[in-house]
């Protein structure tokens, strides 16, 4: 295999070899510790902008399959892996992770000391890299690189969002599919409710687990305007995951600020982070975010604790909301970040993690049931 190397904005070089397409690519750079799912960060929307690093030392063993994308493609601008298996086991697997990923230009680099590199980050935070497959000598790409690093937009005040979101609304009605006979995944609800569904870089497995409990979802672009969705005439809106900052989402914002009162909304991820600024909080970026499978968040409301699935940069200040108008509901064990809140006069919730998982435990699957409650209760 030829070489590859990622090179940082603080000077730093990593060397590998080349497991993907031929490319250079940059972004940020960010690590994940979940130890399966790798195809589902691929595909998920709001790694759009980042060089992914998974911690897993081995990947690509089990392959990939259409069933567990969360979109249409990957949206990782590369990977950097320990070892990048060579080796597909697995009956479900029709591609192995090297072609999916090659075909879609994705580079990858694998025999690199990844525990070196997450440690690197973790102390001094994430940072903005390349990461290039092009064949050259290591000594001219390294000073090239790390320049160009150095040049690239940083991710606090990029509006992501607004890029990855669909062009036009559509419709979905799919539900939740057992991945084995041996899997039990009860029948999907009747469709009851009317959900509008805003695309701030969705995942497929939200829109799957919407169904599941009962809703008739119609997804909508970013932009669309609050006026736009209340003629629709639905019983709840969801705001969706995404990437970027989510201060530059000022449109976004306004119209969710419209929407409260007028119909129950959920939000997840950015969908949350999109709602703490619509009530007058602010948002800020974390060192190195949350991106895993297996965080700790206790629910102040049960007091009972869940593993939960995280892939998030920022996060809402706590100290930032009026908790005479919004209650906190829940918070991370790891760092007291905030992870979820509700109002206390209009029915409005969100949490900051990934409920639908997709890698993930499945303890907060309970979130899309009380959506569904909530909004039986406004009929």
């Amino acid at each position: 295999m030829p070489s590859a190397i990622l090179a940082l904005e603080d000077g730093s070089v990593f060397e590998g070899r080349s497991f993907g397409a031929s490319a250079e690519r940059s972004g940020e750079v960010v690590f994940n510790t979940a130890i399966t799912g790798y195809q589902e960060i691929f595909t998920d929307p709001s790694y759009a902008g980042q060089i992914v690093i998974l911690t897993n030392p081995q990947i690509g063993n089990y392959g990939t399959n259409a069933a567990d994308n969360e979109s249409a493609r990957p949206y990782i601008e590369g990977l950097v892996v320990r070892e990048f298996s060579s080796i597909t086991s697995n009956w479900r697997s029709d591609e192995e992770a090297r072609e999916f990923l090659g075909k879609h230009g994705i580079p990858v680099v694998s025999e690199l000391d990844t525990r070196a590199l997450v440690r690197h980050l973790r102390t001094r935070g994430v940072m903005r890299g390349v990461l290039s497959a092009v064949d050259r000598s290591l000594t001219v790409a390294a000073r090239t690189l790390v320049e160009k690093a150095r040049q690239i937009p940083t991710m606090a005040g990029l509006d992501l969002a607004s890029r990855v979101s669909t062009a036009e609304p559509y419709t979905w009605d799919k539900p939740v599919e057992p991945c084995s006979p041996s899997e039990l995944v009860r029948s999907p609800a009747e469709p009851r409710f009317r959900v509008v569904a805003y695309d701030f870089g969705i995942k497929q497995n939200i829109l799957r687990r919407l169904v599941q409990v009962g809703c008739r979802v119609t997804v909508v672009p970013a932009l669309t305007s609050a006026e736009d969705v209340l003629a629709m005439k639905p019983d709840g809106v969801f705001l969706s995951n995404g990437p970027g900052d989510p201060e530059p989402l000022q449109t976004q914002v306004s119209n969710v600020r419209k929407l409260i009162g007028r119909t129950p909304i959920f939000g997840i991820c950015l969908g949350h982070q999109i709602l703490g600024l619509a009530v007058g909080g602010r948002t800020y970026k974390l060192k190195f975010g949350h991106r895993g499978a297996n965080h700790p968040v206790i629910n102040k409301v049960t007091n009972k604790v869940e593993i939960t699935s995280h892939n998030h940069g920022f996060a809402v200040d706590p100290d930032s909301l009026n908790t005479n108008e919004v209650e906190i509901t829940h918070m991370n064990l790891n760092d007291q970040t905030l992870e979820g809140f509700r109002h206390r006069s209009h029915p409005v919730f969100c949490v900051q993690y990934h409920p639908e998982a997709a890698p993930g435990p499945h303890d907060s699957h309970y979130l899309f049931d009380d959506f569904v409650k909530l909004m039986a209760g406004e009929r």
